[in-house]
């Protein structure tokens, strides 16, 4: 795992939650939308996901003034049987229907033993495991996976990026132990993780970008332009080369593509690209799959095995006795708990981007007020 490079001031998280708060409802959003939006966000920041919280409000502001992202959409159910769901976004961010929809498949869930949602013509929602982690605090499993607008993965022999960072998150619930949560790009590395290195002018490690040629890059800002301005190069399936298993990831992207994309109906970027009017919606989908463990076993016995295997991980002599085993979710939940405590950093860099967005919408300036 990648260490978080983010450095800067801190700022608490219930700064940050109103700072988000008040630019989404000054571009239009509605109160309860902009709220789960802003919690959502300021959540993911917590968690160390840096990549996908307050930093995202730039991406966002574009597509509001281009006009295809429609902040005051109302997400609406479309299509209803019984265990599985469809709900339309209304070109709306994805923050407000993705929360929605997997709180409707645990509902679902909890009264059928599964329940299924997707969501169409959705904009970016985030970090996958905020969705993952609503399932498993409701106490069933959760699966999250989601189509994307970007195109940065260079697929297996491949020369230029054709797929996206394509996110699968996945999360169950435990008793004694925190929830096994596993979020991951299908990407050696999720895309905001190269924008994040380039505002803290962090070298990137070997192995995450081409350009290209198929030649590595190290350099943030050169490794930025290749996955965001330019068309060629782009990001490794994880797994990185062929050689080291690229095929798997490039493989998980697909998968994801197909259930967060082909089978809701969203779009695919390369073919979506054939019309470049800045204007036109995404039409990102995602798809939502909740499953009650009530289903299969008496209530509390999945949740007591999962904990017997956390254990018995949590117990593997470590290489390092500085760094002990840990499994998914748990760094995290500890940074949560230290970001709690001292506060989220946030780089000069990123502050002034978003004193910026404050006076072009007329939002108030909430982050560092007296700085």
């Amino acid at each position: 795992m990648a260490k978080n490079v983010t450095t800067g001031r801190r700022v608490p998280a219930e700064a940050i939650n109103a700072q988000i708060h008040a630019i989404l409802t000054r571009w239009g959003m509605p109160e309860e939308q902009a709220k789960t939006t802003a919690q959502i966000m300021v959540e993911t920041d917590l968690l160390g996901v840096d990549s996908h919280g307050l930093s995202m409000l730039m991406t966002y502001e574009e597509g509001v003034q281009q006009g295809r992202i429609k902040p005051a959409a109302l997400p609406r159910l479309v299509r209803d049987t019984g265990p599985t769901a469809l709900l339309d976004a209304g070109d709306g961010l994805g923050h407000p229907v993705a929360a929605m929809a997997m709180n409707l498949a645990v509902d679902k869930a909890l009264a059928q033993g599964i329940g299924v949602v997707g969501v169409v013509n959705s904009h970016h929602f985030g970090a996958a495991g905020a969705y993952a982690r609503i399932a498993a605090a409701r106490g069933v499993i959760g699966m999250v996976t989601s189509s994307t607008r970007g195109v940065t993965m260079v697929p297996t022999r491949g020369a230029m990026p054709v797929l996206g960072t394509n996110p699968l998150a996945f999360a169950a619930p435990a008793k004694r132990n925190n929830p096994f949560v596993l979020d991951m790009a299908t990407t050696t590395v999720a895309a905001g993780k190269v924008k994040v290195h380039h505002l803290n002018d962090a070298p990137l490690p070997e192995g995450w970008v081409l350009d290209g040629k198929g030649q590595g890059v190290t350099d943030p800002h050169e490794g930025n332009a290749f996955v965001f301005q330019r068309k060629e190069g782009g990001i490794t399936p994880l797994g990185g080369v062929e050689e080291r298993g690229s095929a798997k990831g490039y493989g998980l992207a697909m998968m994801v593509h197909i259930l967060g994309g082909a089978l809701v109906g969203a779009s695919f970027s390369p073919i979506r690209n054939r019309n470049p009017d800045p204007s036109l919606p995404h039409n990102i989908g995602h798809f939502f799959l909740a499953l009650d463990p009530r289903a299969f076993r008496a209530e509390g016995e999945f949740e007591s095995d999962l904990d017997d295997v956390i254990d018995i991980l949590h117990a593997t002599p470590p290489a390092d006795p500085a760094e002990p085993v840990l499994v998914a979710g748990e760094p995290e939940d500890r940074m949560r708990e230290e970001r709690l405590r001292l506060g989220v950093p946030v780089p000069d860099s990123l502050d002034a981007l978003i004193r910026g967005i404050c006076e072009r919408s007329g939002a108030p300036y909430l982050l560092r007020p007296n700085a």
